[in-house]
């Protein structure tokens, strides 16, 4: 049997989440630090936060959004294109952890007292471009049942996301989830745009429009 790129990725960030959640070094040698990156040039901390989380839940949320929506993804991806699918997909999730970290890091790169962990970027990102292939699959959230179409759900969550951003004070980053989700959509704008003859703007047109008859 072959394992899916999501399922290797679900599979590899538990492990170093678990193994982590009992070792303090890990944490620290792991997690989004912005002044380590600024002074000591660590940017692997862009990448190496998505394999670390603060607890069980924050795990368990996270993978389990990656697990629904990242097998559609990836198989639509090797539909569009071709043997380079997994690669472009593999791409996305890694280049969301760091794109959507950006805005956090030029904001708090001298802040000692930040600290950021977690895929929710990435996990972000993939859910997005799941909405965006398939705008009228149903999604929920929490305790809602999935009743509500993804392309209304889609800007209800950023919209949301921008609000708590904003507020703050609830130590969690909504920035990362909303640049996550804004990156996945861009991104597969403009690798179908330059790698295939797909379209995916048109083609969420179409089946909005279908929606509304």
């Amino acid at each position: 049997m072959t394992l899916s790129l999501t399922l290797i990725i679900i599979i590899i960030t538990c492990v170093i989440s678990f193994t982590a959640f009992s070792n303090n070094k890990i944490y620290s040698d792991l997690i989004f630090y912005p002044p380590a990156i600024a002074h000591h040039n660590q940017w692997y901390r862009f990448v190496t936060c998505g394999l670390i989380h603060a607890d069980l839940g924050h795990l368990a949320f996270n993978m389990f959004s990656l697990y629904l929506f990242g097998d559609l993804v990836e198989e639509a991806f090797n539909m569009i294109f071709g043997p380079r699918g997994k690669i472009i997909y593999l791409a996305m999730y890694v280049l969301a952890l760091i794109i959507c970290l950006v805005p956090t890091y030029l904001k708090n790169k001298n802040n000692e007292y930040y600290r950021s962990l977690g895929a929710s970027g990435a996990v972000s990102a993939v859910v997005f471009a799941g909405i965006f292939l398939q705008p009228l699959n149903k999604i929920g959230l929490f305790f809602i049942p999935p009743v509500i179409p993804g392309f209304i759900f889609g800007p209800i969550y950023l919209g949301l996301t921008a609000y708590m951003s904003k507020r703050g004070g609830d130590n969690i980053n909504h920035s990362a989830h909303f640049w996550g989700a804004v990156f996945g959509v861009a991104y597969l704008i403009v690798t179908c745009y330059f790698l295939s003859d797909y379209k995916p703007v048109q083609n969420f047109i179409n089946q909005v429009s279908g929606y509304f008859g």
